[in-house]
């Protein structure tokens, strides 16, 4: 039986799997979806056909364990389990095989990414308890960006709080931008570490990179994923006066402002609608409110503005630009968002050919018009990234 991977994404209510038994096939056999994880409703989808549902609120663990059960004969040659940890600081600049020294290492980590990395640690935990004597191979999101020069992560605050707090630029979503420069790479036929490429990772959460020579030299988010872009529910980048400000003016406190910043704010907060894409675009184009029609425009361009913006100033720690690449939800499948954000990049402009956006690109991505600045759409796979570092790190 063949050596396979199963790939663990735990978050605070869900847990994201997905099973490989082919090492060099990009699509797993098997995905499975816990939602609403410790609630009522909780439930769990596998491969999108067999679906489980809870009376009682049914825990992390509970999933893991109803998924191991449901597919009992596909885990007979499970072979190691790769987990997402969202903050390695800068104890972790790559993957690693999980024992009892990067626990220790990990722990302390916990404070730079309270929201994440618990909840990463404990999906570890559970794996261990379940699959006792499989290799665990971590994977940080921000691994890929510790090869950021000084200049580009370091905040202009006093330099003890980086000695002693560890206050600095970290990056994100860089397991997306590892896996998008190997995939350029690949289709340009071209040497990752020839190549100079912007890419814009555009999700419900949102960030860009400047890959210089294949390497990540500047990025949009910050010590946390709240920085940088607008997001769904994030702000992005903000005046660091705002929340004083706000505390003393309508007296809420540190938290409740931080809270407003992190999940009421960004597509969501700029419309009063949602936070989600697809839904504003209908409402801009559709909805009988004019009102509507214009808080929908309203958050769609200030979207669409600050990515071209940040897409212009990280084109300053490239010597030229190879690519410019869409990826993630929105980037992967919103034609009129490229066309957007591009649009109002004027100092630098990207044709684009009408037809090869609509259709998300040729064989190759291509999305440009012939003869100008290359502009691609690659899908991401982060899922698969993870399962090829697994392999490789636990030496299967």
């Amino acid at each position: 039986m063949g050596r396979s991977v199963l790939v663990i994404n735990c978050g605070s209510s869900s847990v994201k799997l997905a099973l490989y038994r082919d090492r060099h096939h990009p699509d797993p056999d098997i995905t499975a979806l816990a939602e609403r994880l410790n609630s009522d409703n909780a439930r769990l989808t596998i491969s999108g056909t067999v679906e489980y549902r809870e009376e009682a609120a049914m825990s992390h663990r509970d999933a893991l364990l109803a998924f191991s059960q449901h597919c009992d004969e596909a885990l007979q040659g499970l072979s190691g389990i790769g987990h997402r940890i969202v903050h390695g600081g800068e104890a972790f600049s790559a993957s690693t095989l999980i024992d009892e020294a990067a626990l220790a290492r990990l722990e302390p980590l916990n404070r730079l990414a309270p929201l994440h990395n618990p909840m990463n640690l404990m999906g570890i935990e559970l794996s261990r308890e379940l699959f006792p004597g499989v290799p665990n191979v971590a994977v940080f999101d921000t691994a890929f960006h510790q090869t950021l020069p000084q200049p580009a992560y370091l905040y202009g605050v006093p330099y003890a709080w980086y000695e002693e707090q560890h206050v600095r630029r970290y990056g994100f979503h860089g397991t997306s931008f590892r896996y998008i420069t190997g995939e350029a790479a690949r289709r340009l036929n071209r040497d990752p570490a020839e190549l100079n490429l912007l890419i814009a990772h555009l999700g419900n959460g949102c960030s860009a990179c400047a890959v210089r020579a294949g390497q990540s030299v500047d990025t949009t988010m910050g010590l946390t994923p709240l920085e940088g872009l607008i997001m769904g529910t994030r702000s992005g980048d903000i005046d660091p006066g705002l929340q004083a400000h706000m505390m003393k003016t309508t007296g809420m406190s540190a938290d409740e402002v931080l809270e407003a910043l992190n999940k009421q704010s960004g597509l969501l907060g700029l419309s009063g609608i949602s936070n989600d894409m697809r839904t504003l675009l209908q409402a801009e184009a559709d909805d009988e409110s004019a009102d509507t029609r214009a808080a929908a425009t309203r958050a769609i361009d200030a979207f669409c503005f600050r990515i071209a913006r940040q897409l212009s100033a990280l084109s300053t720690s490239l010597p030229t630009t190879d690519a410019l690449i869409f990826t993630g939800g929105i980037g992967e499948h919103a034609a009129s968002i490229r066309a957007r954000v591009l649009a109002f990049w004027q100092s630098q402009p990207h044709p684009l050919d009408s037809e090869l956006n609509q259709q998300h690109g040729d064989d190759s991505g291509r999305i440009s018009a012939a003869d100008t600045p290359l502009v691609m759409v690659i899908p991401t796979n982060e899922e698969y990234m993870i399962a090829q570092d697994t392999y490789e790190v636990a030496g299967l």
